[in-house]
């Protein structure tokens, strides 16, 4: 059955969903191994769950911007593929679970109706570009880096450089010193700076990190420039890119995110491997141009009452009400108007209610919603005379919860509830926390220095490294019997002077037991710390043993009781079922699939040429050669890996056969010629014709291979897990 697109979605966009429509119907054919398809639909924001049989969609939102009708979009998709839930991440995506795979296209046309896309939201690509949710409106900033961002997302969605790399590509923009948005555990980090010129203009630049990263070996980003001003910022991401695509690690997974590559070769390597690649950008210099959708430029209010005023006025002073003005709602730097910040237990909003926060939206705030890092929502230029009505209809959908990113406010991913990879549940341990905390540190909701995050793994997509407080699932055994476990990490996030710091593992201890670690963690810092100490400064002055010997009684096996064995929100005995994720081996022909990929990227660089892209040309004719070496070197048994060692190791091995395509004869300095020119019409001509000359002989021997044989090699294939 043919899907409807609607005329409001782009040429791009319509393509992309009738080719993920085709790939469902051959793959249901057995056309294609199913560990090849998932590659395919994970660039399209379709991702595997827990359970069999259905899909996560992950639907990508440039720094979690979203409109009104936007949201009453996604919630009726929700409602007619989906749970009626909307799961709010920490990259600002939302996403929706347990959808039919033969559903998707369809439920994608619909959301690009109203321009949201899938693309990229998964995979091995430049995921969603997050920002501090607080841009443009906040009043520490030095300027808006919304434009930025925006011109970040749109650049690299479908940029050819970055379809296909070892890993994934995550990039984060904050709105100031404050680094809100992460930057330092990003690939690419931005932190806005300002100078001034001789003649008194204001010049916007970054301060650049790199090479930052989660998951099971969390590093540190990097500063790679101390100011970059703000149209070499896009350049130089492409080259970074560049270099990460060519020379990244593709075999060992838990070595193929920058991080590691960056840590082998040293930062002084990769800038240097990053300024090779300058003559090949398709832009030396992009300028930022102003979005006209923003309402940042709005006159101040010209109310006199103040928030302050609101909070006087209050018939009971420690009134729910109070705290939420308190905690919950800030004076933009557009002086007189207010942003409301909505606390979302684990990110879950129901359709229903998201229909509804719609409507307040349209009545109370500007049409610009931003998801939050930490699952919530952000409504920005309210008029401080319409707080209190508007706490009234946010309090009646329960989104007026005091405590907005306090330490009351865990953050946390779904866990076991859908996740493959998860180890024990998130969504349970995060109910019990944030409700003892409630019920034992009421004041805790003033708390904006200890950050709690929790994941279901150790792959940290609840960012537990990066907390003040952390905590991941695991499992502990005990004789012939496995218990639900947390690992706790403390000391990560931000210190006293605002830099950022990676936790580290202090214990593990069975999961029943988190509520009593935490009560133990927090009433020693009210007891110990010194006056105004920031926690990971007090983390630091203690040092890890001392944390250690506090909570090891915890751990103590000898003293576990049946429910110890039973994870939070389960009734039934734990069992470790941990899922092979998205990440799986098939014998299939990989030599006869890679030469057909290759074919492909073959017409993506005479479909660039004709539109007169000529960059995007030359780097589709780039991963031509990159992947017809990568096939016929299979062909041979010889191990393939990093691109730059594919293209040395085929000038080796087939370089002879192919050196009429170079004026040198050397197959590697033609591939790599490729940063060595401007991206002009004649070069990029040139440069594909080669590559249609390339991939013919590369068909050619093949056939010749074929017909030696009585069936093609078999490979083993594997395909890199999503988290």
């Amino acid at each position: 059955m043919s899907i409807s697109i609607s005329p409001n979605v782009s040429e791009a966009a319509r393509r992309d969903i009738l080719e993920l429509e085709s790939k469902i119907s051959v793959f249901r054919n057995g056309e294609v191994p199913e560990e090849a398809f998932r590659k395919f639909r994970l660039a399209r924001g379709v991702y595997g769950q827990r359970q069999p049989g259905v899909q996560m969609i992950r639907i990508k939102l440039p720094y979690g911007r979203i409109t009104a009708d936007q949201l009453v979009r996604i919630a009726d998709c929700s409602d007619k593929y989906a749970t009626g839930n909307l799961h709010a991440t920490t990259r600002q995506d939302i996403q929706l679970h347990f959808v039919k795979l033969a559903d998707s296209p369809e439920l994608w046309a619909e959301l690009e109706d109203a321009n949201i896309t899938l693309r990229e939201a998964c995979g091995n690509t430049v995921r969603n570009v997050t920002a501090s949710a607080r841009a443009g409106v906040d009043p520490e900033e030095p300027f808006d880096v919304t434009p930025h961002t925006h011109a970040i997302f749109d650049y690299f969605l479908r940029n050819p450089i970055c379809q296909d790399m070892g890993r994934k590509f995550k990039i984060a923009v904050s709105s100031s010193e404050r680094d809100s948005a992460y930057a330092f555990m990003h690939d690419v980090g931005l932190i806005p700076q300002v100078r001034i010129a001789e003649d008194g203009t204001q010049i916007n630049g970054f301060k650049v990190l790199i090479g930052g990263g989660l998951g099971a070996q969390p590093i540190l980003a990097q500063v790679a420039k101390e100011f970059l001003e703000e149209q070499l910022v896009i350049p130089f991401i492409e080259a970074v890119i560049r270099v990460f695509d060519r020379y990244g690690e593709r075999v060992r997974r838990h070595k193929a995110r920058m991080k590691f590559l960056l840590a082998d070769i040293g930062l002084e390597e990769f800038l240097k491997r990053v300024d090779e690649e300058q003559k090949a950008l398709k832009n030396k210099e992009y300028v930022i141009n102003p979005l006209s959708f923003l309402a940042n430029d709005r006159k101040p209010s010209e109310s006199k009452l103040t928030k302050e005023d609101l909070i006087a006025a209050s018939p009971v002073l420690n009134s729910q009400y109070t705290h939420w003005l308190k905690t919950n709602v800030f004076e933009q730097k557009q002086k007189g108007w207010y942003a409301v910040q909505l606390r979302v237990l684990l990110g879950d909003m129901h359709s229903s209610i998201a229909r509804k926060l719609a409507d307040i939206v349209r009545e109370y705030a500007a049409d610009d919603i931003r998801v939050t890092i930490n699952q919530g929502y952000i409504l920005r230029f309210v008029k401080v005379e319409d707080l209190p009505a508007l706490y009234e209809k946010l309090n009646e959908l329960g989104l007026a919860e005091p405590g907005f990113d306090t330490t009351a406010d865990i953050t946390t991913c779904p866990g076991t509830d859908t996740c493959n990879l998860a180890i024990s549940s998130s969504y349970g341990i995060t109910r019990v926390l944030e409700t003892m905390m409630k019920d034992e540190f009421p004041d805790i909701i003033y708390n904006n220095d200890i950050k709690i995050k929790i994941s279901g793994c150790m792959n940290g997509c609840g960012q537990h490294s990066a907390a003040n407080i952390g905590f991941h699932g695991s499992s502990i055994k005990n004789g012939k019997f496995v218990l639900p476990a947390l690992q706790v990490l403390l000391g990560g996030g931000f210190n006293g002077t605002g830099e950022g710091m990676m936790g580290d593992k202090v214990v593990k201890l069975p999961t029943k037991r988190g509520p009593d670690a935490l009560r133990k963690l927090l009433q020693d810092y009210e007891t110990n710390a010194y006056e105004g100490e920031y926690y990971n400064d007090y983390f630091n002055r203690q040092g890890n043993k001392y944390f250690y010997a506090m909570l090891k009684p915890l751990a103590d096996m000898s003293t576990v009781v049946s429910s110890d064995y039973v994870d939070w929100d389960h009734e039934e005995p734990f069992q470790t079922e941990v899922g092979v994720g998205e990440c799986a081996s098939v014998l299939i022909d990989l030599v006869g699939t890679t030469i057909i990929e290759a074919n492909d990227k073959l017409n993506w660089a005479n479909e660039n040429l004709e539109k007169t892209i000529w960059a995007d040309a030359i780097y589709h004719a780039y991963n031509v050669f990159v992947t017809g070496a990568k096939a016929l070197l299979v062909s041979k048994g010889v191990a393939t890996n990093t691109q730059y060692g594919i293209v040395k190791d085929f000038d080796e091995h087939f370089g002879a056969d192919f050196n009429d395509l170079s004026e040198t004869g050397s197959f590697k300095e033609l591939v790599f010629s490729i940063n060595k020119n401007e991206p002009t019409e004649e070069f990029a001509r040139g440069f594909v014709a080669k590559a249609a000359r390339f991939i013919a002989k590369v068909n050619q021997i093949r056939q010749q291979q074929l017909e030696g044989e009585d069936v093609p090699e078999l490979a083993l294939l594997e395909f890199g897990k999503d988290s």
